[in-house]
């Protein structure tokens, strides 16, 4: 559809700018057909002329005659239905131009044009109207001139469309910059992640050597207090009950110190949990989740209005 009218339907079922047009096409197929028709006759003429001087004629002469007339006529023929078939081509392609012009794409249905309904009705319609002298002086008086839309309905259409896709590239745009911030994020996080990872491990490392060193400590302090009790106990039984108190209170020393060790490696870790270091990456940890949560909502917004 080239267009919005008010005008009334006529006999095509068609309004009456574009019924004129179509009788415009039929004026000048009817001047070409009657050119046709006019070379046609004086072929035959020309036969006659020429060909047609004497007053008796052989079958060979004859046939060879109506060969002859049978060959202008077919290149005849065969000439208007080509440039009949390249007019018909040059029209569409008018209307075709002007409706991609607007962003419209038109069909056409090739079985209505073997419809011999529609092809009647086309003949009485083209009879009805050249069969006044005075309709046909009136048509032509009218340019046959292919009119566009609405100008100032097609500039808005026009406006609207080169709007909406600036529109579109503007948000392609956005969610290309918060594409790049989200994967930012997501590098920065896992640089953290294994920055504390690291930490951790190291942290777990001076424990384990901490605690490695003052068992092996409490250790030789219980061999040699082995040791020495042995030798206390083959040189001087008297001393047995002496070494035994003095081994138990060693073993409880040994639970003290082990117990203190504990509280040691729990004051220790405590202490790094509170050093400003820690506290740093699990700020920058809890900010980067928090930004990361915030992008992936954005995101999703984003992606649902596209």
């Amino acid at each position: 559809m080239l267009g919005m009218y008010t005008h009334s339907q006529a006999e095509l079922g068609l309004n009456d700018h574009h019924q004129n047009e179509i009788i415009n096409y039929m004026r000048f197929a009817r001047s070409k057909r009657g050119l046709r028709l006019k070379t046609v006759d004086s072929c035959f003429q020309d036969i006659k002329e020429s060909r047609l001087v004497d007053e008796t004629f052989t079958m060979d002469e004859v046939s060879e005659v109506l060969n002859e007339l049978q060959a202008v006529v077919h290149s005849e023929l065969e000439s208007e239905l080509i440039n009949t078939s390249c007019t018909n081509v040059l029209l569409l392609r008018q209307l075709f131009s002007q409706a991609e012009k607007w962003y419209l794409k038109l069909q056409t249905d090739i079985s209505e044009l073997e419809n011999r309904e529609l092809l009647e009705q086309v003949a009485e319609f083209e009879k009805a109207e050249f069969a006044s002298t005075n309709k046909k002086s009136n048509s032509e008086n009218m340019k046959p001139r292919l009119v566009p839309l609405n100008e100032g309905g097609a500039e808005l259409l026009n406006k609207e469309i080169i709007r909406l896709q600036e529109e579109n590239e503007k948000l392609k745009s956005r969610l290309k910059t918060i594409e790049l911030q989200a994967t930012s994020a997501l590098d920065e996080k896992s640089k953290l992640d294994r920055a504390l990872r690291d930490l951790q491990i190291a942290q777990g490392d001076q424990k384990e050597i901490i605690r490695s060193k003052d068992i092996s400590d409490l250790e030789n302090t219980v061999a040699a207090l082995k040791n020495e009790f042995q030798k206390t106990l083959s040189d001087n039984t008297e001393n047995q009950k002496t070494l035994e108190e003095n081994l138990m209170s060693t073993k409880h020393d040994l639970l003290k110190v082990q117990e203190q060790l504990s509280v040691a490696e729990k004051e220790l870790e405590k202490k790094f949990q509170q050093t400003a270091a820690y506290r740093s990456l699990r700020d920058i940890l809890t900010k980067k989740n928090e930004q990361i949560k915030d992008l992936r909502k954005r995101l999703a917004k984003y992606e649902t209005e596209d």
